[in-house]
């Protein structure tokens, strides 16, 4: 047999490589990471001015939308504000809608005659009900008071969220669903109260200088009202996200700590524009009662009683719906 021929195998050569190319292949191959944008960190009461690159919508367009919120489901908001009145009427004022009108313009006319005087007797009596709409008669009352509040609060927040959302829910579910939070709820509107004390310092404190005469002058009244200024701030500044926390501790599995930690970074750096929208829902709210109120005080008295409280019972549920939208727009 012929011997078979055995085939030589192509050797296969590594390419040669330069010592710039060994280097690179002796380095390890660093993978580049995304760059992220560093905040400053933050600081109480910073002085340093940092625009927000979001911008809050006008009050216009809020009230638009809350308006527009209510009335999709009138009549939903329409019971909850029914059920706070009359539990409010029950339990709290015994059956009766408040002061009397007629009474008040009696004790409050001034002697001026004329349209003019009768124009100053109104607001007159309006600045009473209004200073005097959320005071109890006696502790008990108010005690009651604070409970329904509360309560019709979350059936309201939890309403204006479900309504937010396109649900369709009943007046019951409100009541029902929307208690859980209860706790938490408390624990959040605690520390509303706490951030309260610098301006109800300021103020008793500034009231005692000025009955007991012990700041008579201008000049001598200007730092105590400085006083009361710097703590009014003080209080403002800290109540511009606390208010929101109110509205995140009802969310699912949330914390009153969780809540108010998460309300602060919401409000971070544009604290001056939420305060904008927060002074514009009483100016409003004050407004809207005055141009309601003062033809009824002026020519039907014993009507404006009942049309201040049901105004009263309504504007609970058009304060958190208000609020509740401006916390959805800074999520924005």
């Amino acid at each position: 047999m012929p011997a078979s021929k055995t085939t030589r195998q192509p050797v296969k050569r590594k390419p040669p490589t330069t010592r710039s190319q060994k280097k690179l292949a002796a380095e390890p191959v660093v993978v580049p990471r995304p760059r992220r944008l560093r905040l400053p960190a933050y600081r109480f009461f910073r002085l340093k001015r940092i625009k927000h690159p979001g911008r809050l919508p006008s009050v216009w367009h809020l009230s638009a939308q809350v308006a527009q919120v209510v009335w999709s489901r009138k009549r939903l908001f329409l019971g909850i504000a029914l059920i706070y009145g009359i539990l409010t009427m029950v339990l709290v004022q015994s059956f009766s809608a408040g002061a009397d009108v007629d009474s008040l313009k009696q004790q409050l006319n001034l002697g001026l005659s004329g349209s003019l005087g009768q124009l100053v007797s109104g607001i007159s009596v309006l600045t009473v009900l209004l200073a005097s709409s959320g005071n109890a008669s006696n502790p008990t009352a108010g005690s009651y008071q604070f409970i329904i509040a509360l309560t019709v609060s979350l059936a309201a927040i939890w309403a204006v969220r479900q309504t937010l959302a396109g649900n369709k829910v009943r007046l019951r579910d409100a009541f029902y669903r929307g208690m859980y939070p209860l706790v938490p709820f408390i624990l959040v509107f605690v520390v509303v109260l706490i951030e309260l004390v610098p301006v109800v310092i300021g103020g008793t404190i500034f009231r005692i200088i000025v009955l007991n005469g012990i700041a008579t002058t201008t000049a001598e009244m200007l730092p105590w009202l400085a006083l009361l200024l710097v703590l009014l701030f003080i209080s403002m500044y800290m109540l511009c996200s606390s208010l929101f926390a109110l509205y995140i501790v009802t969310l699912p599995d949330m914390t009153p700590l969780r809540a108010l930690r998460s309300a602060r970074l919401l409000v971070r750096y544009r604290r001056g524009q939420v305060f904008r929208k927060l002074l514009f829902l009483p100016v409003a709210l004050i407004l809207l009662a005055a141009l309601i109120m003062l033809p009824l005080i002026l020519f039907i008295p014993p009507l404006a009683t009942w049309v201040f409280f049901a105004l009263s019972m309504f504007g609970l549920v058009i304060i958190h719906a208000y609020m509740y939208v401006l916390y959805k727009a800074l999520l924005a």
